[in-house]
């Protein structure tokens, strides 16, 4: 619905902004397979280049698999990896709240730096995802936060100039590549504080 602010629309982060996420989660599960402990898993893989390059589509799901595999030394079953990666998310109910009232006075996009598995298993399946009107994702774009192709192609998906947008986002570079644009970026600590810089933007919540 229109709005009397000249915010039209608001785009969310998705991590940390709409659910919580823990990646050690993710060698704990590992762990205990192929014989290394959940620090040194959690190291190998945040020290590789493999999670930029999933989120950025340029290698697929299963040659994120292999590799993987091959860095940790263990041929990881794909069902049992697939549950380990994407078992990671916890709602924020504040923030989920806030874009159920929302949804009725501006439009709502979606923008995240993500992998075809945890949106088909992390983001797609949450209860509020049918509620974003746009959805850009960087494996989908080829370009990650705080790339300027992925603001474009969220506002180009809602036909709207920047300054028509608020862009909600925990990391405070992502918040100055949307400002850098002229969009109206909100760094994000906490629901309550999210509610008061969109009033302050003249957005009723």
């Amino acid at each position: 619905m229109p709005t009397a602010s000249p915010i039209q629309a608001v785009i969310f982060d998705f991590g940390n902004v709409l659910c919580a996420f823990d990646n050690r989660r993710i060698a704990a599960a590992l762990a205990p397979v192929c014989g290394r402990t959940p620090q040194e898993l959690a190291g190998l893989i945040a020290g590789s280049e493999l999670p930029r390059a999933y989120e950025s589509g340029t290698i697929t799901s299963g040659a994120f698999l292999a590799g993987i595999s091959e860095l940790c030394g263990c041929a990881f079953e794909e069902g049992f990896f697939l549950r380990a990666f994407t078992e990671i998310f916890t709602p924020i109910a504040g923030t989920w709240q806030l874009v159920r009232e929302l949804e009725a006075r501006v439009r709502l996009g979606l923008l995240s730096n993500t992998n075809p598995w945890h949106f088909e298993h992390g983001i797609r399946s949450t209860a509020i995802f049918p509620l974003f009107e746009t959805v850009t994702l960087s494996f989908e774009v080829g370009a990650l936060k705080p790339d300027r192709r992925i603001f474009e192609d969220a506002l180009a998906k809602l036909s709207l100039p920047p300054e028509a947008c608020a862009f909600v986002d925990d990391i405070p570079a992502f918040v100055e590549g949307a400002r850098s644009l002229g969009m109206h970026g909100i760094p994000f600590t906490d629901p309550e504080a999210l509610r008061a810089a969109l009033r302050a933007l003249g957005v009723e919540v």
